[in-house]
């Protein structure tokens, strides 16, 4: 970097000129990237979101049922989950939006009431894949399900957050 470009630069920027000049050289010859220097940026994304699944019964593996459904919101898309309904409920996901997936668990508390079986709880996103693959993110669920059907049918709803 030469002196006359160094000294137009703010005195606060002088210094990290200055190392960034001479660390990208060395790198270079080394085989080594700089951090900045040759890889682009990712800007961290965050949103509040309320979804709203409607998930049917697929199979049942144990004690676990498997459902499977579509998600309406903002990032609509595929649900499938692995439920288990003993004194409560709990369970792991995989959203499929549009442009990867975004997985993780829930686990819920049970208030019974004749024939319709509500509940209410927490979630929290692990991880995910594509545009998701850096998700984390956490927040509320809640849901019915009808005890007098055939098929267990869920629809439960979540809000909180997302980071990705």
């Amino acid at each position: 970097m030469t002196r006359r470009l160094l000294r137009s630069l703010p005195l606060r920027w002088r210094g990290l000129a200055a190392a960034t000049a001479v660390a990208a050289p060395i790198a270079a010859l080394s085989g080594q990237q700089t951090a900045g220097a040759l890889a682009p940026a990712r800007m961290a994304r965050s949103e509040r979101l309320t979804i709203t699944a409607h998930l049917h019964y697929v199979t049942a593996k144990g004690s676990y049922l498997v459902e499977e459904g579509a998600a309406s919101g903002p990032l609509a898309g595929t649900v499938k989950a692995r439920v288990r309904i003993a004194a409560d409920i709990s369970g792991s996901f995989t959203f499929y939006p549009r442009g990867g997936t975004i997985s993780g668990y829930g686990a819920a508390t049970l208030h019974e009431s004749g024939r319709y079986v509500s509940f209410g709880g927490s979630m929290k996103v692990l991880g995910g894949t594509g545009r998701y693959a850096h998700a984390s993110g956490h927040g509320k669920l809640y849901g019915v399900y009808d005890r007098g059907t055939p098929r267990l049918e869920l629809t439960i709803q979540t809000t909180g957050s997302l980071s990705y």
